[in-house]
């Protein structure tokens, strides 16, 4: 599939619940309402798009939230998406997750044919993580962590850049992910969502965020490309791979190849508009052939890029969903 700027999109981001057991400052207000239950998608009809979607093309699923493994029965959803790894059609199914659950899930999650996982992790400090997520222990996911490594899971860290509350932490999260082998992406925050902390206070460029571990180590581009927007370099002594994703210091928009489906089925084409199809509606109304049509106008309607940093300078959130209901 290509969008109307001959982008090839070829990822499809799924977000199963809007539900989680943490309330991370930058995702979703500690007082969230959630979606009622009977509006969101069953497994049947994500299993559905699912496959209209890989038959049009895309090649990459990440299941997201909120927290996806909160949601009741998950492993029937995977298992039944692993099997379009098994035979082909789909050249990989991942998981963005707190890790809290992991204990729990990573045997179920490598025998559905997840071989990637993307766990959430701001600090290695207990006190910062309660602080940051509000109701989260910092040792479940440490057991998380340890029990995805010893399924077989690839880790990767994503550590959102907060200003002032993390960046003393950057040094020894980059030692961590050195020691077990992880890959660690960097994330700025977003201007996303009301009732969340100050963007404009949280915010803090990539480029100053790494600061204290480009004194201490070496640190260079490679030619290096995941299924995501960051830009990746080699830590030199550590043995480390770093993603930065820079959504407002450096725009990653030209290379875009995503998609976003949120667990209510309304299809966003860009994280940043509030533009959107409502596909569990076209499953109801009109069955296949309105989801493949749809399909089509989603990849004309998919804008060139987001603003997010005009919307920081402004201090104007023109998107008002928070984090958590589209997906991470």
């Amino acid at each position: 599939m290509f969008d109307r700027f001959d982008r090839k999109i070829d990822y499809l981001r799924i977000s199963v619940t809007d539900r989680c057991n943490f309330r991370c400052q930058y995702c979703m207000p500690e007082n969230s309402i959630f979606m009622p239950k009977d509006k969101l998608m069953d497994y049947t009809e994500i299993a559905l798009l699912a496959d209209r979607f890989i038959h049009h093309g895309i090649k990459k699923i990440r299941l997201t939230g909120g927290e996806p493994l909160v949601r009741r029965d998950i492993a029937l959803l995977i298992k039944q998406l692993g099997k379009y790894v098994e035979n082909g059609k789909l050249e990989e199914l991942t998981l963005t997750t707190n890790g809290s659950l992991l204990d729990q899930h990573s045997d179920m999650l490598y025998a559905s044919g997840v071989r990637r996982i993307n766990i959430s992790l701001d600090t290695l400090d207990a006190g910062k993580f309660a602080a940051i997520t509000k109701r989260g222990d910092l040792k479940l996911v440490l057991n998380g962590i340890k029990a995805a490594k010893n399924a077989g899971l690839q880790v990767k860290i994503n550590m959102v850049a907060l200003k002032g509350q993390n960046e003393d932490d950057i040094i020894a999260m980059a030692q961590f992910c050195s020691l077990h082998g992880f890959d660690l992406s960097l994330i700025e925050t977003m201007p996303l969502g009301n009732d969340i902390a100050e963007r404009a206070d949280n915010f803090i460029a990539l480029k100053d965020f790494i600061k204290p571990l480009q004194s201490q180590y070496n640190i260079q581009p490679i030619d290096y490309k995941s299924s995501g927007p960051a830009h990746y370099f080699w830590v030199k002594e550590l043995k480390l791979r770093l993603g930065l994703i820079t959504p407002l210091s450096r725009n990653f928009c030209d290379d875009c190849n995503r998609l976003r489906l949120t667990t209510d089925g309304k299809l966003f084409m860009c994280l940043g508009s509030d533009l959107h199809i409502d596909f569990k509606q076209a499953i109801e109304i009109g069955g296949i052939e309105k989801v493949d049509m749809l399909l089509q106008k989603a990849l004309i309607l998919k804008p060139k890029r987001h603003y997010f940093e005009d919307q920081m300078t402004d201090n104007n959130l023109s998107v008002t969903r928070n984090m958590n209901v589209t997906g991470g």
